[in-house]
């Protein structure tokens, strides 16, 4: 028996070419706008296929909200993107009573946040009682306003961006909203040759508006069907032990201060199924932990301060964590 199939379920087996097809459909079109970042784009398939939310980390002029904006496009689906800056106040976010002059009563007028797929744009401009507006939401689908809860249409996911660089007017997000975000997304500089193609593209195009090139791939109900059927795809008892050891030993590195939370166990259970059914398997193997685990991970783990000095980086750490966990075979 290989490894793969030692994983694979005896009965039950799950169809999920559907899914593979759809995703594929969606990369495509991304692909027609966004050059050389192939793997940025499959972490934000597998968080909105898994329901999480994410936050995209780059240098400015990366494409970190042009590549949120088109994939919100690929679904037809309602979209929001809000503008982070210094004077947000919550209620710009998720809405406010006014007054009806007609029934002189208060009418619940609901903010941007009410939508499916929200863009976010440098979360990290607004002080802590903005960014404190999206705790429930992102945790609990959900908005209370003057006592009243309203809830959030499925699908809900929230992608969010900022700038690693820039600290002058910014308010650094406290770990509690951190952890909210099941991936943190790093957008790095294209190579050579991807950035020739992307000049020779940009030239090609003329007067076309690069936007207009992504069209509608999936519906919002496709979408809420696929996360729920994706729930069922098969995890050995080996790969649910093997994520556990992962979050349990980065609570008992020596060169960690803060490991990550239960909320990060099952956010990589979670995200490794969808990262299986992109692949079209209706299983998860090890290799989907592995390639899930630091965008799970990285933002929700500290350095002891000693490290950080040396130089060290939480990735290199959770790898060396990885490495060290036995691999379920």
């Amino acid at each position: 028996m290989s490894t793969t199939e030692q994983f694979m379920p005896l009965e039950n087996r799950l169809n999920t070419d559907d899914i593979q097809l759809k995703m594929n459909d969606i990369k495509t079109e991304l692909r027609k706008v966004i050059v050389g970042q192939d793997e940025v784009i499959n972490q934000l398939i597998i968080a909105l296929l898994s329901n999480g939310h994410s936050l995209i980390e780059g240098l400015p002029g990366v494409a970190k909200t042009m590549m949120a904006k088109l994939l919100a496009k690929t679904i037809q689906a309602d979209f929001s993107r809000i503008q982070f800056t210094p004077d947000l106040m919550p209620s710009d976010v998720t809405g406010t009573s006014v007054l009806n002059m007609h029934t002189n009563e208060f009418e619940f007028k609901k903010g941007p946040i009410f939508s499916n797929i929200i863009l976010i744009d440098e979360i990290n401009r607004s002080p802590a009682k903005t960014q404190a507006a999206l705790f429930e939401c992102m945790s609990e689908n959900q908005i209370t306003v003057d006592g009243t809860t309203y809830l959030l249409n499925p699908p809900f996911i929230v992608f969010a961006t900022q700038n690693p660089i820039e600290q002058e007017g910014t308010y650094r997000l406290p770990e509690a909203q951190l952890d909210r975000f099941m991936f943190k997304i790093n957008v790095e500089y294209p190579n050579l040759e991807d950035e020739i193609t992307l000049l020779t593209e940009q030239q090609n195009r003329k007067n076309i508006n690069k936007e207009n090139l992504v069209q509608p791939v999936i519906s919002s109900q496709e979408i809420i069907a696929f996360q729920q059927r994706i729930k069922s795809i098969y995890v050995h008892p080996d790969i649910i032990k093997f994520i556990a050891t992962i979050v349990f030993q980065t609570r008992t590195d020596q060169n960690l201060y803060i490991g990550a939370s239960p909320r990060a166990s099952i956010a990589i259970l979670e995200a490794a199924k969808a990262a299986a059914a992109i692949e079209g398997r209706d299983f998860v193997i090890p290799e989907d932990i592995k390639h899930v685990a630091y965008p799970i991970l990285g933002h929700r783990v500290v350095l002891v301060p000693e490290k950080e000095m040396e130089g060290y980086t939480t990735q290199s750490i959770i790898q060396q964590i990885i490495d060290r966990v036995e691999i379920p075979r």
